[in-house]
Order: structure tokens, then sequence, then C-alpha cells
């Protein structure tokens, strides 16, 4: 297929008006086969924001709806051949949480009444001054009554009213209560449906959509529906490859180049542990368009929730990186408002992905998926981990950077000792030591956007070593000890033995940490 030919579909969600619009589309209406036929008839799907879900939810929509010219040349044409009950028109119930601020008291009602309005005029009911549960009810045996045929309820977003009204535990309860009258619905008059099919960002562990609707069968973390959502390695090959090659020309990167800059910004998610791992589409289509690599998805909305839950929580985002994270399945879907562990919530919503599996213990051990999210992600947190939000001017990694290139260690002292002082007091010796630790994990790690840097916490490892054209530093920090006690621990346990060959200069430098004055009190060069 020639890619260019095609528009790229920036901010289309509306499958019809991709197809008609001659938009490119990248297949997927075999999963579409695979639901509509398989064993099951009621599913939930979870994926991070931004990831395709509501397009793929418009495709069930197209294809419960009959609309059979919309899949000419697609998977599913070729699948349905033979099949003398394919493209049946069944009443469809489309549920969509987007496109409404859901601030105001009465928001949720408001939008499933105006839904169920509109369903109202097309099954010939008068449902308004019934409770929104009982209407949903009537409209269901309505629509069996008018087609002879099942319906299909299809859920956009189900989760936006509460991730919105999360921080207030009045209204998220309030919400809960409004879904567990509604959506029971969907158990009750199980021989009213045909389909059902839920997404969300998150799958509320303890709220009762879930809790009521156990028949649900949950596809998030499952092999065969791992890449529904998202661009795999060769469907981005197949589909985009024109597109890269005019990107490769633009930046004066060979086309191979830049395929590989491509997955090492936005590929790398995993939703099971032996499926292939997704690009992020979001980015990729921006990236495409702009001809130009960027932190797209970040810009999109900052995590604050997030990124206070974690600060909240004092969490070790050492841990993220060293792979030192383990979850179960069931940890991986538990999210809780008071949850104090942000992992699950990491993974949901797009930070953390499945990087490996222990299958003694039979545990994802997670890790960030790209380096979009590693380093979007990072500058996120630096404000809250180094108390930068109250200090004047955000973290300068550049002016880092540039200290670094230069061999300019006084300058690297100096930021570093600022960084420091300005850790907030804390009577509590775990926060200090961690906070010690994030200083120099977040910095060099961040570092690691324009240079090659290492930054580790096991023995026998340095604690950094940062690598540029010119420089190789070695690094040790100590707390409350000496700086002298760290630049002997580098050459104790030879640190620097692999660079003994290198031609470029090799830096030592040894620093201490006083975790009673809160001061970076020795630095010492060698």
């Amino acid at each position: 297929m020639d890619g260019r030919a095609k528009k790229l579909p920036i901010g289309i969600q509306e499958f019809e008006k991709l197809i008609t619009g001659d938009y490119l589309y990248v297949d997927k209406t075999r999963y579409i086969y695979e639901l509509a036929h398989g064993d099951g008839t009621s599913y939930f799907l979870s994926r991070p924001r931004r990831f395709g879900k509501s397009l793929f939810l418009s495709s069930l929509k197209a294809y419960f709806e009959g609309k059979r010219e919309l899949f000419s040349g697609l998977d599913i044409e070729r699948l349905e051949e033979g099949n003398e009950d394919a493209w049946q028109e069944y009443p469809v119930f489309y549920f969509d949480f987007n496109k409404k601020n859901f601030r105001e008291a009465s928001a949720l009602v408001d939008v499933l009444s105006e839904h169920l309005n509109g369903w109202d005029e097309r099954y010939g009911a008068d449902t308004r001054d019934r409770p929104i549960e009982e209407r949903f009810r009537i409209l269901l045996a309505k629509a069996n009554e008018a087609t002879g045929r099942r319906a299909v309820v299809l859920v956009d977003e189900y989760d936006k009213p509460l991730l919105e009204n999360g921080g207030t535990n009045e209204r998220m309860e309030r919400d809960k209560a409004v879904f567990k009258g509604f959506f029971s619905t969907l158990k009750s008059y199980d021989g009213y449906l045909r389909f059902v099919f839920l997404t969300g960002v998150t799958k509320f562990s303890k709220v009762s959509i879930f809790s009521d609707l156990n028949h649900l069968q949950d596809i998030t973390i499952n092999k065969k529906f791992a890449c529904v959502c998202g661009i795999t390695e060769g469907e981005l090959r197949g589909n985009a490859d024109n597109y890269v090659k005019d990107m490769a020309a633009e930046n004066d990167m060979l086309t191979e180049e830049c395929y590989g800059e491509l997955k090492k910004m936005y590929d790398g998610y995993h939703f099971h542990q032996d499926a292939e791992g997704v690009y992020n589409p979001f980015s990729v289509l921006n990236t495409l368009a702009g001809k130009e690599f960027g932190y797209w998805w970040f810009e999109t909305g900052t995590p604050t929730f997030l990124v206070e839950k974690m600060a909240s929580v004092n969490y070790d985002i050492r841990k993220i990186t060293n792979g030192e994270i383990y979850a179960s399945s069931s940890q991986l879907v538990d999210y809780r408002a008071d949850n104090p562990n942000p992992v699950p919530l990491l993974f949901q919503t797009g930070y953390l992905t499945i990087t490996g599996y222990d299958k003694l213990f039979r545990a994802y051990q997670m890790g960030y998926p790209n380096e979009e999210v590693k380093y979007g992600f990072l500058e996120c947190l630096a404000p809250f981990y180094l108390n930068r939000e109250k200090e004047p001017g955000p973290l300068d990694i550049r002016s880092i950077g540039a200290a670094v290139r230069d061999g300019d260690t006084d300058a690297l002292r100096d930021i570093l000792v600022s960084l420091y002082a300005s850790l907030p007091y804390t009577t509590d010796e775990r926060p200090v030591e961690q906070n010690f630790q994030n200083v120099a994990y977040l910095v060099f790690t961040m570092l690691g956007q324009f240079v090659r840097t290492e930054v580790h916490s096991a023995r026998g490892r340095s604690d950094v070593v940062v690598e540029t054209d010119d420089y190789v530093y070695i690094m040790e920090f100590k707390r409350d000890g000496t700086a002298d006690a760290a630049l002997a621990q580098i050459e104790d346990r030879g640190y620097a033995l692999p660079y003994a060959a290198d031609p470029r200069k090799l830096i030592k430098i040894g620093a201490n940490f006083d975790s009673k004055t809160r001061i970076l009190d020795e630095w010492k060069v060698v």
C-alpha cells in the first residue's frame, strides 16, 4: 500500500469518517471478527489514553450496524465470506463519555439521559419520567421488539467521570452509585443483548460496575488481543513506509535510522508477556505528520494526579529503571483511590508496561515502555521530588548537560548543591535517604536524553557513569560520609577499569551529602 496517498488521521476517532475520508487505516478488523464470533459476548478493555480505543469501538459500531461497504478490502470482509448471517444490522446503544466535563453534580445523569432521549425517539418510547436505569431496560426491550434482534451495547471511556472526580470522594461515590444502578441492567437483561464492550483507561477494582458485571471478560492482558490497539512494527512498515522515508529525508537520516529512532521513542508497550510490542499511535502519527520527534503524548496533558500520588507515598522511582517492580495480574487491576501502591495506576495509564514475567511467582516485571514515556514522566516528577515547584525556575537539564559536555565540574557541582539545598526538611530518616538518592537518579537519568548515562544503585558498580564525546565521568555519592571515601571506593572496586584504554578524558568525582544540614558539603574531582 502507498500509505502516502492517504491522509494521516490526526484526531480522527470515528471509523466511518476515517474510511470515507480516505485516511490511512491500520486494519484491526480481524479482532472484530474474533470478538463477534468468539465464545464470549461481554468484554472489557483497558488501554492508555489516546491509544485507539475510541476508533476501535467505532469500528465495532459500524460492523454491528451492518455497514458492509465501509469494510471493503479489509480483513473482516474476507473472514466473513460464506457466512450467511454476516452483516446483519443490530440495534446499537453507544455510550460516549469522552466529550463531557463531569465536574457538575448532575453531569453523569445528564449524559446518560441525553443518550436515552435519542433512543426514545428511535424506538417510539416515552420513558423520560422514569429513573434512568428503568428507561434503559425498557429501551432494550423496545429495541428487541422493533428489530427482532438483540441489542449491542458499546461504552467508550466509562471511567472518565470517575477519574475527573477522583480527588473528591463524595462525587466519586455518587457516580459509582449511578453506574451501579444503570449498568447492572447489562446483567439482569442479558437475554436482550447480543454483544457488550466497555473501554476505559482504568479498571476500578472496587467499583460496582465490575463487581455486578462478573460476566464481563477482561481482555486487557490477553495475548490474542494484545495488539488490538496501538501499531505493531509490521503494521508501521506495511502502512506508513513512505511517510517514514519522507521524515528520514527531512531530518538527514537513513530510513532504517529513522525507524530505529521511532522504535526507541514510541514502541515498547506490551499487554501480555508473550505478545508483540506496539507503538503509541498518537505519537507516531503526530511525529510523521510534523516530521520531527517530540513528546506528543505528554503534551496532551500532564498527569498531575498521578505525580502527586507518587510524591505523596514517597515512592522510590529508581525501582522503575532498575527493573525492581513486579506485580501479579490481580495487583495490576487493583486501582483504588485509597491504594497506596501506584503501580496499578502507572500500568493502566500507560507509564509502565510489561517487560518480563517470572513464571515461578507468576509476576509481571514492569518498566517504562519507551523514551517518550521515560523522559516525559521524569520531567513531570522532577519538580515534586526535587521541590522545584516552590523554587523559582524549573530544573534546567540542558545546563547540566552543557556543564558535562564542557568538562565544567565546578558548574555541575554548583547545580547539584542548589538542588540538594532545596530538598524539603523532614524528621523521617527514610525520606531523607530516598530524596538524596532520587536527586542523583533524576538528574542523571534525564541527562540520558542527550548523552549516554548509567545510573546504578547495586553494589559493584559506581552510582553514576556519564559518557560524552570527550569525557567519561565516574561518580560516587556518599551520605554522611566523605568525598575521599567515595573516591577510594571508585579505586578499590575498579570502577574505572573498563575505560583504561579509552582515549577520552576520565573524570572521577566523589561527593558527600550531609543529611542533617541537607547540603552537598564535599565535592572532589580527580
